[in-house]
């Protein structure tokens, strides 16, 4: 029985062992790091350029008649940086499982005693809080490029919805990371996933100008939610129920729900695999 219990002080161990495993890893292929700070703004580069080109002068105010605000270069960088947020949750984990399986030691986790979700917060964790800094580094140097200020609007209540907002997210990774075990492939399931996303999301446009119907659906995704509110608070591009409050309770409930259904779906899938088809066949 010694060995077999764990006390909270013994789980956090785990959490913080297995980020720091993540962190050392990803922290050796420093390219990778350069890129998700500066892939952001290159990606809000294309619509910013094509906008002053197109519209010039009158694209502040061709802007504000649709979204409600004539800052369009922080407005899409918000959306791009989020848009980095969801992909980088969804790689990691997806790509750890991946790795872990064609490496042949997914198996060994499986043995370990302690429980998997333990493992999965631990590897999450790591990568939550890379990208609240790139997030922050990479917004920043966007500004500076574009010539924006970034001090402005509520920043504490941005960060808040960010917060928040990347909880139910890793709950969204869990679902991806089902497909990974089922399916036994991520890169192109990535690749399909990542543009579904920035539309879904609207890291270009307000979801808004969408049909009622694909509104309803963009809705139940927790990244859109987070980055509203972020440019909400920052450019006060309005709610979508009107307050601060209603809007974050709704990203709460989120935070709530996505983890415990995305762990059930993963747990059913790894129960699945074990059960008739082994863990092994990879």
């Amino acid at each position: 029985m010694s060995l077999t219990h764990f006390s909270i002080r013994s789980h956090l161990d785990v959490v913080v062992q297995i980020a720091l495993s993540s962190i050392r890893v990803q922290s050796r292929y420093r390219g990778w790091l350069l890129l998700d700070i500066v892939m952001p703004m290159f990606i809000a580069a294309i619509p910013i350029l094509l906008g002053q080109a197109i519209a010039g002068p009158s694209a502040a105010a061709n802007f504000q008649a649709h979204t409600g605000t004539t800052n369009y270069v922080a407005y899409l960088l918000i959306g791009s940086n989020v848009f980095m947020i969801v992909a980088s949750a969804l790689w990691h984990l997806g790509f750890w499982l991946r790795r872990e399986q064609q490496t042949g030691t997914l198996e060994a986790l499986y043995l370990v005693p302690t429980s998997r979700m333990w493992i999965l917060v631990g590897q999450s964790a790591a990568t939550m809080g890379r990208s609240i800094l790139n997030f922050v580094v990479a917004f920043s140097l966007g500004c500076l490029v574009f010539r924006v200020n970034p001090l402005q609007g509520d920043i504490l209540l941005a960060l808040a919805f960010l917060a928040v907002g990347i909880i139910p997210l890793y709950g969204v990774s869990l679902l991806y990371g089902a497909l990974v075990l089922k399916l036994k492939e991520a890169n192109s399931l990535i690749n399909l996933a990542q543009w579904v996303v920035s539309f879904m999301t609207g890291i270009y446009f307000p979801v808004t100008v969408f049909p009622p119907l694909l509104r309803a659906v963009a809705l139940l995704f927790p990244p859109t939610w987070m980055t509203n509110g972020t440019r909400a608070a920052l450019l006060g591009v309005g709610w979508f129920f009107q307050t601060w409050y209603r809007d974050l309770a709704v990203l709460a409930t989120f935070a709530v729900i996505a983890p415990l259904l995305g762990y059930g779906v993963f747990l059913g899938t790894e129960r699945g695999m074990m059960r008739n088809e082994g863990v092994g066949q990879f």
